[in-house]
């Protein structure tokens, strides 16, 4: 535990000092590594050679003083027991968009990440396979300032992050010319076009001018929370033919394979993306931030953030909204009128792990913002390298083998098994004593859980027991684990 809070302490620098100083490994790409799910190839980073002297100048140089050679001397005593990743690097991540070759499955989403040719440059040139650029309208954007805030975790990342910023305020000519120059240097890399017009004539006429530009895709943006005129934005997602007159206007202007970006403030999320499908849309993709307010300042009585005294109700995204896009990924992927359409996944995507998720619960390619946002286009490199290290370990071969490898998991109510139990199984060489399984049990589940207080240990009530699995989830040392399955006795 002591070296898990060690690396978690450490804020990433750009440009590291430790690393700058160390000279025989690059401990913050090793401990960025570990931040970011990949231990393996944190591992492999560590030279086998290595020892803690290596990083005693580094230790120094940290500006937030990260005990760096526990963090390396720990991975250093797991790496034997580390699952290897032979074939990792001849792993081909290629997919598709639509029919649109993607060279791996990662795109930045629409929004201020995606937002003129130096960034999108930047992020092809470091490994990104393409762009949503930000949405592209023939609106007057005039947008506030402060725009964002954050509600953060203990360890002090963005658990979430609500922006009230709107479309791009570029000009018509400037963005095709952005497209333009992208194409001619980097072929290859993929441009979705987001637009978004206040009428059928406007939605046409976008469609015509991205695609004479050189799109590849069109993102017909429905679901921006944030719009200042109305019946735009998440307006539009929210009114099922609405979005179907919209989609077939785009149809008209361009041959382009169409995304319609579906708004999560909805109840059934595959109404308005069916009407998207026989509008002529290609692909859903989903989903656009939740509509939130992330808190009030006490003090001053104004909700986060602040503009002059005032503040609205804007879009929330990162790490909180993941559970939520999960849900509605798997709805569209499960969904019979919609099969066949291609799913772009997005929502709280920061590690591999999450794209993986995304992948097996339905989505065919999958696009980020908030954790690019917080850590830079870096973070590519470990989402490409820990689905490779995935992928080799678990013998797949494409990412299309992936695609909704999860969904079979999903059942109705129903149908869910229930006459069986896991009983929780209590260590008592990791237990701490620290009471906590039993403060849940007794206050949020079955009193199934005593207490010694002199003694500082627990024990079961196996009668009383419903198998919540609560006090596992507390556990702060990891000291209970599960039974076997077994049948549940029926009750009298």
């Amino acid at each position: 535990m002591r070296q898990e809070t060690a690396f978690s302490t450490c804020i990433l620098c750009h440009d590291a000092p430790c690393s700058k100083v160390c000279g025989k490994c690059d401990p913050a790409r090793i401990i960025r590594a570990l931040r970011f799910d990949n231990i393996e190839a944190a591992a492999a980073m560590l030279p086998d050679d290595y020892d803690r002297s290596w990083v005693e100048k580094a230790e120094k140089a940290c500006p937030v003083h990260v005990e760096i050679g526990d963090v390396l001397d720990a991975l250093k005593k797991r790496k034997a027991e580390l699952e290897g990743f032979e074939g990792a690097e001849d792993i081909d991540l290629s997919c598709d968009l639509c029919g649109v070759r993607l060279e791996n499955p990662f795109l930045l989403s629409s929004s201020v990440v995606a937002s003129n040719y130096e960034m999108c440059a930047r992020a092809f040139e470091m490994g990104w396979a393409g762009v949503s650029f930000k949405t592209i309208c023939l609106m007057d954007m005039h947008e506030a300032s402060p725009r964002f805030s954050v509600v953060r975790s203990q360890q002090g990342d963005w658990y979430g992050f609500k922006n009230i910023e709107q479309l791009s305020d570029h000009s018509l000519e400037e963005n095709m010319e952005c497209f333009r120059e992208l194409k001619k240097n980097y072929p290859a890399k993929v441009i979705v076009a987001s637009i978004m017009g206040r009428d059928e004539e406007e939605w046409e006429y976008l469609a015509r001018k991205v695609t004479e530009a050189g799109a590849d895709v069109i993102e017909c943006n429905f679901s921006c929370p944030n719009m200042e005129e109305h019946g735009t934005g998440s307006d539009v997602g929210q009114d099922p033919e609405t979005v179907r007159r919209y989609t077939a206007a785009t149809r008209r202007g361009t041959d382009l394979p169409i995304l319609a970006k579906m708004t999560p403030n909805i109840t059934d999320i595959t109404v308005p993306a069916e009407q998207a499908k026989l509008g002529g849309a290609d692909g859903i993709a989903a989903i656009n931030t939740i509509k939130s307010i992330t808190g009030v300042n006490i003090d001053t009585l104004v909700a986060h953030p602040s503009v002059h005294g005032r503040s609205m109700i804007g879009g929330y995204s990162g790490r909180a909204v993941k559970p939520i896009a999960l849900r509605f990924i798997a709805e569209l992927a499960g969904c019979e009128a919609l099969k066949g359409q291609h799913i772009s996944g997005m929502g709280g995507i920061v590690t591999w792990r999450d794209a993986v998720e995304f992948l097996l619960l339905g989505a065919g390619s999958l696009q980020i913002t908030t954790s690019v946002m917080e850590y830079g286009y870096r973070i590519i490199d470990d989402l490409l390298l820990g689905l490779k290290i995935y992928m080799a370990q678990r013998n797949y071969h494409s990412v299309s083998e992936m695609i909704g490898a999860g969904l079979d998991s999903l059942v109705e109510n129903d149908m869910l098994e229930r006459d069986t139990i896991i009983f929780p199984v209590f260590n008592k060489d990791k237990c701490i004593g620290c009471g906590r399984c039993f403060l849940s049990c007794r206050d949020g589940g079955h009193q199934a859980i005593s207490f010694d207080e002199e003694t500082r240990t627990v024990k079961l009530n196996g009668r009383k027991c419903v198998g919540c699995q609560l006090c596992s989830l507390v556990c702060p040392a990891g000291a209970i684990t599960q039974s076997r399955r077994i049948s549940r006795k029926p009750k009298k």
